[in-house]
């Protein structure tokens, strides 16, 4: 198991599906579309459109696109 990053601030937040755990799949904020006190990740920063997280439980790091933003998926 990974460490947590040591730049980790627990004001900065997202609120993403963990791939590895998934620990979010028998929430019910979580599948409703909403922010819950549990499933939040550890936002260690962005780059354009593309996050960069780590999820407090199991502390797997990943990048999620969002689409949103610079840099972001081009929609046709």
């Amino acid at each position: 198991m990974l460490p947590i990053d040591p730049h980790a601030d627990l004001g900065r937040r997202a609120w993403v599906p963990c791939p590895a755990c998934r620990d979010h799949r028998d929430c019910g904020d979580c599948l409703g579309g909403r922010n819950c006190g549990e499933h939040w990740r550890y936002l260690l920063g962005t780059t354009g459109s593309l996050l960069h997280l780590q999820c407090p439980g199991c502390t797997h790091l990943w990048n999620h696109e969002t689409g949103f933003g610079a840099g972001g998926a081009t929609r046709r």
